[in-house]
């Protein structure tokens, strides 16, 4: 078995989402657990004085650039890809949803609730919606939702937001292995040569821009 690997990711992200549909290959090739790691990303941006929404930043030829890249990286992961309701779509509601869901159906939410996000083009602040996709998973999503809005759930989410910044984590997705981070679904080789016990960076500890 490869080292475990941590999948941060955060629902408001085209780049988790792509990294999303690639996770379970991603496990069969490095052989390894890929462990999903949901965090607030406005609260890590919060926390390191970054912009909320970071495309309002992008000079006009960069943010065609971001908008080609995402559709690149959706053909060539052959996954489906549309426009959402709106961007940045306020993910916290989906994210207390998923951590006050029983572990064992994580994954099938994870699908879920990007797929509503980034194929269909819904409304994942309301609760309303997610308790429909809940439902048609088949879960209790009466339960679900209300233990989402308990104390418990929203430390649990906080505190995990604090982890992803203690690990180095400043946006999404990313990917931690052996203390080692990579950023971003184009990474994917990296993070499956770390599982198997590559160290990049020995050696050549001197380097600095």
């Amino acid at each position: 078995m490869g080292l475990p690997i941590d999948f941060w990711f955060d629902f408001s992200c085209p780049y988790a989402y792509l990294a999303s549909t690639q996770r379970h290959k991603l496990a069969r090739e490095a052989e390894s657990i890929v462990t999903p790691q949901p965090f607030l990303l406005g609260g890590v941006f919060r926390a390191l004085g970054q912009a909320q929404n970071l495309s309002v930043t992008l000079s006009a030829p960069k943010a065609r650039h971001n908008r080609l890249d995402v559709i690149r990286w959706a053909a060539w992961f052959d996954v489906p890809l549309h426009t959402p309701l709106r961007h940045p779509n306020r993910p916290v509601e989906a994210l207390r949803a998923l951590l006050a869901t029983p572990r064992e159906h994580w994954d099938a939410v994870i699908d879920a609730f990007y797929s509503l996000y980034w194929v269909e083009g819904a409304d994942i602040s309301d609760v309303n919606v997610l308790r429909q996709r809940l439902t048609d998973l088949g879960l209790e999503a009466d339960a679900i939702l209300a233990l989402a809005q308990t104390d418990a759930i929203k430390d649990d989410l906080r505190a995990r937001t604090a982890h992803a910044l203690a690990q180095g984590v400043f946006g999404a997705p990313a990917f931690v292995v052996n203390g080692q981070l990579f950023w971003g679904q184009d990474r994917l080789p990296f993070v499956v040569r770390a599982a198997q016990g590559w160290l990049p960076e020995t050696g050549r500890e001197d380097f600095s821009f």
